[in-house]
């Protein structure tokens, strides 16, 4: 091409020479080429957008992880503050008033409305980092701290003990409370030590307890021996009796009957208190009810977030003994301190999240390695479809720097917009949550495109590369280095399952490590390598005895399986660890079902169960029948519990003596049971299974034997001997004949369990129900009909308290959707590995199809074509999610995430790892059909087009 030639011509077609007529005039040069990125994205809009959704997608999950992580872990500590008692959650700061050594106007002056108020306001603002007060709820005054009795004959008295009292003089009364009779306590001039008379409010309950009215007067002992007059001026209802106004001190809201710390015998007497006007506050200092100042914050949880809780802990421990109290008595006064559980609460938080975010972590790092592969392997599938493109780019001079540069521009344009609209939605769809870990999310997926695509395109053509050269499995020799990188994965994998087997998913500072959260990745990883290398041996040995039957699609097909590209094991890599990552997510949420349904039927024994306060009273015949009658009762099973039931000393030295102390002191649980009902229900709980027969007495009443299923500890103590129980069931002899670890009648781990039938006194204490469609309110109502201590409590409803936490549900719902990506993505993974070959096969079928091949021959070909890589990745996932979930089960505790129900309720169960049959199978099922429907389309759609379509002049493919 000349210089000539390469130059533009301008709009008027005219050559580039100067107008002699006219002298020289500007030439306006053109483009000489169509953009590179508007002439690529118009060729292929198909990939462009495809790309562009698998970005969308990827940066969406990447930038919502972070932030549904965050939000859950602040509704978590939300729900946490809130539905704490008030009580326990609030900062109280209580100072003393000055001693009697100080005149008494400087005594009263610290008392006043003024002055606590200043004090209370004072404190609001000292406490406002990083508790975040709520001033609508807190409340200050003052208050005896000594209940005083009163011996107004009037007052009710339960077992001739006179009721005592307590006096507050709250702030904001009116605030927080209506008016039903009377007026609202005030003071007449000023209110000094001395003075011997004010007024006070109760509240309807209290007044309805203790027979208050308008005008009664409750006289109060003083220092000086003149009583202190306190006139009832006001009865009045709380607005919100829940509010931390009221809860913070029960007596306020409603009397209570308690019991004389100091009598012999059980004897109770009545308390509460009586409510002040906020000015009469000195006239307490003059009584022996020990007055205290108190300010009782209520913290406000919404502002607070789950990174403020180290900072949170820290201040309330500094606030109680550290610096902060300093701050605290320069405002308050020298005797100030501060009292509070939030301190437990956090510390019941912190626990919850560190138990919970190591499990969330081995999800979250599933899922980001699938998303990773999967976006390799379509920078695979752009490679091989634009290799010859980029090798004629090559071979015409093209550099690898200009090569990539327009690969990268042309990547960014369908990269950068999507990972930004995904972490739009991600922010959009979870709220109150930080912003920057989700912009790294997002970033860190449009960074892993825009850099590796191109690079892996382009490093492709560092050298030229002859057509023609097989590349397949069967032939491929492993390099050295890649011998040395898959032992150094395999070391690494074997370090984190030990890891963490050994201390489980989190590190020694009770974070999140890493390394022990890769191990299912890691052991996916090694699984794909290993079948890689293994994959051509059961190719070579079908391969034989295929070749001498008759017809060419068998022997064709697994020819073509067994010259797959060695890029292979990336899509056996994607799949590997997507199914490993699905079973264990499913596994997860299987094992938190399982150990909820467990904890719920230990603690009821059956569907539902009918029991007395400490199964102290026997339920009549008439009860036990009309629950036999409710709606959906399908069984119900009496049983007799006794507690505490002495066993005799041991007779032979087969124990201790020390044991035999131990044992006969604490005692042991005697249960009579229906034998054959209590046998079904063993069997619906998983327990051991027990035959009803073994439990049958036999023989006279006067000389008969029991026998009995026994705890392995009482069976170990008693041996096989008969022995003489005394209870209130009647005297008899017992011998064991089973054992049972545990019963679905109680905790306990020390029992018996006979047939009641064969007791002297068969008294049914508790009743078992089971049925599918239980009626709580029938069972409730006739519970009530019956009496007032009988409780009804069912299995749906406890099983419904371990799952409450907004921390529980939003790890569930995590897990739930690693699930559902770990199969998308390996579904995907699919797609793009067929895809990746889809226009060679295509050319395969249209050649064959000139010699006679017929469309339902095209699509068993391409099934069992594809059908060995499928195989192989569906049962080495579900082996390899089997072998990681037994690997990894020790390590894993998910009692927390299951059956944790509340800060301070503790967990009373374990609940192992097990892995799930339907999320092993399920995913890896999945796999096979997809690839059998997406080979059965394609052959389908390849018969619909004409090989002169496919069979292009000069076409390599």
């Amino acid at each position: 091409m000349t210089t000539d030639q390469r130059r533009p011509a301008d709009d008027t077609g005219a050559g580039p020479a100067a107008d002699a007529g006219t002298g020289s005039r500007t030439v306006r040069v053109g483009s000489a080429c169509a953009p590179w990125v508007r002439t690529r994205l118009r060729t292929a809009p198909g990939s462009a957008a495809a790309l562009a959704v698998l970005v969308l997608l990827t940066a969406f999950l990447a930038a919502v992880f972070p932030r549904a992580v965050d939000a859950y872990e602040t509704e978590g500590l939300h729900h946490d503050i809130s539905s704490t008692a008030p009580q326990h959650s609030l900062l109280e700061v209580t100072s003393l008033p000055l001693g009697l050594e100080y005149p008494p106007a400087l005594r009263e002056e610290p008392l006043r409305k003024a002055t606590t108020g200043r004090i209370h306001r004072e404190l609001l603002s000292r406490l406002a980092d990083p508790f975040h007060p709520d001033a609508a709820r807190s409340s200050y005054g003052v208050h005896t701290t000594k209940a005083l009795p009163a011996a107004e004959p009037w007052l009710p008295r339960p077992n001739t003990l006179p009721p005592r009292f307590t006096y507050s003089a709250p702030s904001a009364l009116p605030a927080h409370s209506t008016l039903r009779s009377g007026h609202w306590p005030a003071v007449r001039g000023d209110v000094h030590t001395d003075t011997r008379q004010v007024e006070a409010a109760v509240t309807a309950e209290t007044a309805a307890t203790l027979h208050f009215k308008v005008g009664s007067t409750i006289e109060v002992p003083t220092q000086g021996g003149n009583p202190l007059t306190v006139r009832i001026s006001g009865i009045i209802t709380p607005l919100h009796p829940e509010n931390a106004y009221w809860a913070a001190e029960p007596l306020m809201r409603a009397a209570s009957l308690v019991p004389d710390p100091g009598a012999p015998t059980p004897t109770y007497f009545w308390t509460a208190t009586l409510l002040l006007a906020p000015d009469a506050a000195p006239a307490l200092l003059g009584t022996i009810g020990e007055p205290e100042l108190f300010w009782r914050i209520a913290p406000d949880a919404s502002p607070l977030t789950a990174l403020d809780v180290p900072r949170l802990r820290s201040a309330v421990a500094s606030r109680e003994n550290g610096p902060g109290l300093l701050e605290l008595r320069k405002i308050a006064g020298p005797t100030a301190t501060l009292t509070t559980d939030l301190d437990q609460v956090l510390l019941s938080y912190e626990a919850m999240r560190s138990a919970i975010s190591p499990v969330v972590a081995v999800a979250a790092v599933g899922i980001g390695a699938v998303a990773a592969v999967v976006l390799l392997m379509t920078g695979g599938l752009i490679a091989t479809r634009r290799h010859s493109e980029l090798a004629l780019l090559r071979s015409r001079g093209g550099s690898l720097r200009g090569i990539g540069g327009r690969l990268l521009a042309e990547i960014s344009v369908c990269t950068l917009p999507p990972a930004a609209l995904g972490l739009l939605l991600a922010v959009l769809a979870v709220g109150q949550a930080r912003l920057w870990p989700a912009v790294y999310g997002a970033t860190a997926v449009a960074a892993l495109v825009c850099v590796v695509l191109p690079l892996r395109t382009t490093l492709l053509h560092r050298r030229p590369q002859l057509h023609g050269a097989r590349d397949d499995m069967m032939h491929a020799r492993p390099s050295r280095r890649r011998t040395v990188t898959e032992l150094t994965l395999l070391v690494l994998a074997i370090g984190a399952v030990i890891a963490l087997r050994r201390r489980g998913t989190t590190d020694s500072s009770g974070g999140v490590d890493l390394l022990v959260s890769s191990a299912p990745v890691l052991v996916g990883l090694i699984a794909a390598l290993v079948l890689v290398r293994l994959y051509p041996l059961p190719l070579r040995l079908a391969a034989r005895p295929v070749a001498r039957m008759r017809g060419a699609i068998g022997f064709l097909s697994l020819a073509r399986a067994g010259r797959s590209s060695t890029s292979g094991a990336l899509p056996l890599l994607a799949l590997l660890i997507a199914l490993t990552t699905a079973a264990f997510g499913g596994s997860v949420l299987a094992g938190v079902a399982d150990a909820r349904d467990d904890a719920a039927f230990t603690a009821t024994g059956a569907d539902a169960r009918i029991s007395t306060r400490g199964d102290a009273t026997a339920l009549t015949d008439r009860f036990i029948r009309k629950v036999r009658g409710t709606r959906g009762v399908d069984e119900v099973s009496p049983v007799q519990v006794e507690y505490g039931i002495p066993l005799p000393a041991a007779g032979d030295g087969s124990d201790t003596a020390a044991d035999s102390v131990a044992t006969d002191s604490k005692g042991v649980a005697l249960i009579g049971v229906e034998p054959r009902s209590y046998a079904r229900l063993a069997a619906a709980g998983g327990l051991d299974p027990i035959p009803a027969d073994r439990l049958r007495a036999t023989g006279p009443p006067d000389d008969r034997v029991l026998p009995a299923i026994a705890s392995p500890s009482i069976a170990e103590r008693l041996g096989d001997r008969p022995y003489e129980i005394q209870s209130m069931a009647g005297d008899f002899k017992v011998r064991v004949v089973g054992t049972q670890s545990r019963t679905s009648v109680m905790d306990d781990t020390t029992f018996l369990i006979v047939d009641a039938a064969a007791l002297p006194h068969r008294q049914p204490t508790t009743l078992l129900v089971t049925g599918d469609t239980l009626d709580a309110k029938a069972l409730r109502a006739a519970a009530r009909d019956a009496g007032r201590d009988i409780s009804v409590r069912t299995r749906s409803e406890e099983r419904a308290a371990f799952a409450d936490t907004p921390m529980q549900a939003g790890a569930e719902r995590i897990y739930a959707a690693a699930v559902a990506a770990g199969a998308g993505y390996a579904l995907l993974a699919v797609l793009l590995s067929l895809l990746q070959t889809a226009p060679e096969r295509a050319t395969l079928l249209a050649r064959l199809r000139t010699m006679g091949l017929t469309t339902r021959q095209g699509g068993r070909l391409l099934g069992f074509e594809a059908l060995p890589q499928a195989l192989l990745a569906a049962v080495g996932g579900l082996l390899v999610g089997w072998a990681t979930i037994a690997l990894l089960a020790p390590g894993v505790d998910l009692a927390r995430l299951a059956l944790f129900t509340g800060p301070g309720s503790g967990v009373p169960y374990t609940a192992p790892l097990r892995a799930d049959l339907r999320s092993l199978a399920l995913p890896a099922i999945g796999v096979v059909a997809l690839t059998a429907a997406v080979a059965a389309v394609q052959a389908w759609w390849a018969s619909r087009r004409g090989s002169i379509t496919e069979l292009r002049a000069g076409d390599t493919r």
